[in-house]
Order: structure tokens, then C-alpha cells, then sequence
């Protein structure tokens, strides 16, 4: 197996902590994202949604968008304890909160660090106001994360989950648009601290 990825890209690096909580090393491919390797023709032959990261399997089928690639790494390997949760009630608050961290954080960000930096002016349409919206959308998150993390250990529950992987890489990518932890949500930083010192985000 190969995986194509940039390892700065919040989503590649999602992958990359996944891979090593449940051990394993996959060869690594880098895309050039900046000078558009990803909008190639043979590159968009591969991924569908022309983005990374994106996994090539031995028998030459590939699969792009990073939850999929975690959850079939996952069930290729036989884990124990899913990073997705393992009761019925554990998988749906795994992916509640997954999801509440997506969409009304990470996406956010995104958005805020693509409009606002204009990285990407060349290929798409840039619009700092809607960048500064997203970032005040996610600052609004911040203390809905702390409420849960008051009375949890991690943000799903009790278990480490691809949850707490999805905020980590969050909060560390939220630092390119001036977004830090307040002062005053003291569990989301220990939390984020306690993630931190994990072997798999070293």
C-alpha cells in the first residue's frame, strides 16, 4: 500500500496519527498541493475528489477522503478497540462528536485559513469576510468542546477515538489563524495537553 499525502495538511496528518495509534507504517508518497500535483490528470485518474490524502492498495484500487482511509485501515487490521468505538451506544457518540468536531470546527478553520490567507487565490474563489466569519464560528465552538471535556476524559466519552484525533489536528491547525486555547477553558487544555504527549502525534 501507498498513501499520498502532504504531511502539513491537517487532513493527511489525521491519517498519519490514526496510523500510528493502531500500528501501523504504510509507504508515503508526498503531493505537491501548492504547485497542484493533486489537479493532474493522472492524479485525478486515482482520487475523485482530487485532494489528499489518498491510499493506493496492492491491487491497484484506491481510496481517498481521510475517514474512509482510517476506517479500512482499521478493519484491514483487525483491531481490538476501534479508534471508532465498539458498543452500539459508543459508536454513535463516536460519531456524533467526530462530526460536531468536522463540521462545526474543522470545516470552519478551513474555510477561515483558505479565505483569509488566500493560499489557494489561484484556483478559487476568495472571500475574507466569509474567512472571518468561519473563524468566529469556531472560537463560538470552543466552549462546547470545554462542557463536554468537564465531564469526560476524552471528547466521545472514556476511550481514546479518531474523535480526539479530528480536535487535536483541529486545534493544532487553528494556531495558522490565530485561534489559541482561552485561558479560561481549562479542560479543552489539559485535554489538549494530555494528547500531546501521545507517541502517535510526536
Amino acid at each position: 500500500m501507498k498513501i499520498y499525502e502532504l504531511a502539513a495538511s491537517p487532513s493527511a496528518r489525521r491519517v498519519s496519527i490514526f496510523l500510528k495509534e493502531i500500528g501501523l507504517e504504510i509507504e508515503s508518497v508526498h503531493v505537491d498541493i501548492r504547485a497542484g500535483e493533486n489537479l493532474t490528470a493522472e492524479f485525478l485518474e486515482k482520487a475523485a475528489n482530487g485532494r489528499i490524502p489518498l491510499l493506493e492498495l496492492d491491487d491497484g484500487s484506491h481510496i481517498c477522503e481521510s475517514v474512509a482511509i482510517c476506517r479500512y485501515l482499521e478493519a484491514a487490521s483487525e483491531q481490538q478497540q476501534s479508534l471508532f468505538g465498539n458498543s452500539a451506544l459508543e459508536q454513535a457518540q463516536v460519531e456524533m462528536w467526530h462530526r460536531m468536531v468536522e463540521l462545526q470546527g474543522l470545516f470552519p478553520a478551513l474555510q477561515a485559513f483558505r479565505n483569509i490567507s488566500g493560499v489557494y487565490s489561484d484556483r478559487e474563489n476568495v472571500i475574507p469576510s466569509w474567512g472571518e466569519e468561519s473563524r468566529s464560528r469556531l472560537i463560538s465552538f470552543l466552549p462546547t468542546l470545554e462542557r463536554q471535556l468537564s465531564a469526560n476524559k476524552y471528547i466521545a466519552g472514556e476511550n481514546f477515538s479518531i474523535a480526539d484525533i479530528t480536535l487535536f489536528v483541529l486545534i493544532n491547525f487553528a494556531k495558522n489563524i490565530d485561534v489559541e486555547i482561552p485561558a479560561e477553558l481549562s479542560h479543552l487544555a489539559q485535554w489538549f495537553k494530555t494528547i500531546a504527549s501521545r507517541p502517535s502525534v510526536q
